[in-house]
């Protein structure tokens, strides 16, 4: 039977890139020394959340894939310490930029690169503005510890996501995130419904999943934000395995069997009477069934 040990950090940043790289290694080795294998890190960890605000400087901040400093510094952490880490980064291609996450098998190696496919757009989070929208389609990828299907943040809201990973292969879900609070809405607290909605995904999938979300206060210009943190791990039926509160930076774990949750979907049979002819609408952005 396989059983993969899964860990999701959770923590704050700051402008110094390099505490921030040194906060996220730390953070990484804390969860493989209680035997964790796949590490989830959040969204975009290698500086504070720059979409609070539109601002050219900002653009700045991509790095080619192959010279993104994150990239290589986690590369070779994974290497050495024999863990596969998704690691989240703002991407330049060319013209384009990406809101990317760099998949890093246990021996260090790349073995895919994923952009963001759905790009919010909303007071405090400004995406549209930085992000083309990911060409890359959603990947599933054979690692040392399991296959493994990520989205990023705002993927997350859409079972569509989930759904495509699943049938796709993925024998594990891992959204590395950035959210909180509503700048035009501050009585508005989201947390309890984005768990809901990935405690959905991995029910409906059966398959476990990892939310690593970030923690503190970040402002820019007039706009502020304050991540809520609470990143957890799922059950492959969406049960809590783990979860971290509000506020505290560090480390959850939780033990999962893939053997074990490949059987429960077999034995299940919803992928068995799905019936994708009947799910046009879904190809569609107004809902009509499409002619011809």
């Amino acid at each position: 039977m396989r059983n993969v040990t899964l860990a999701a950090t959770q923590m704050s940043c700051t402008w110094d890139i390099d505490e921030n790289i040194s906060k996220a290694e730390a953070l990484v080795r804390q969860a493989a020394g209680q035997g964790a294998q796949v590490i989830l890190l959040q969204e975009l960890f290698g500086t504070p959340y720059f979409c609070l605000e539109q601002d050219l400087a900002q653009f700045d901040l991509a790095q080619e894939r192959e010279k993104a400093r994150v990239v290589q510094h986690f590369a070779a952490l994974a290497g050495t310490l024999g863990v596969v880490l998704p690691v989240s980064y703002f991407e330049r291609a060319g013209l384009a930029r990406y809101n990317s996450l760099a998949l890093i098998d246990a021996d260090g190696t790349l073995k895919a690169n994923y952009r963001k496919t759905h790009i919010p757009q909303a007071p405090g989070y400004e995406e549209k503005f930085y992000f083309n929208p990911g060409d890359s389609g959603f990947q599933v990828i054979d690692t040392r510890f399991g296959r493994l299907g990520c989205g990023i943040c705002w993927d997350q809201w859409f079972p569509e996501t989930a759904r495509c990973l699943a049938l796709k292969g993925a024998e594990i879900l891992m959204f590395p995130t950035a959210i909180g609070s509503e700048p035009e809405n501050p009585g508005l607290d989201s947390s309890g419904h984005w768990r809901r909605t990935m405690q959905g995904h991995a029910a409906a999938n059966m398959i476990p999943l990892v939310a690593s979300n970030r923690v503190g206060t970040e402002q820019a210009g007039d706009t502020m934000c304050q991540f809520y943190g609470t990143s957890f791990i799922t059950g492959y039926t969406g049960e809590i395995l783990a979860e971290a509160d509000r506020s505290t930076e560090g480390v959850i774990t939780a033990h999962v069997n893939l053997d074990e949750a490949a059987k429960y979907r077999e034995a299940w049979g919803v992928f068995r009477d799905r019936r994708p002819d009947c799910y046009r609408a879904l190809q569609t952005l107004d809902g009509r069934t499409p002619q011809g």
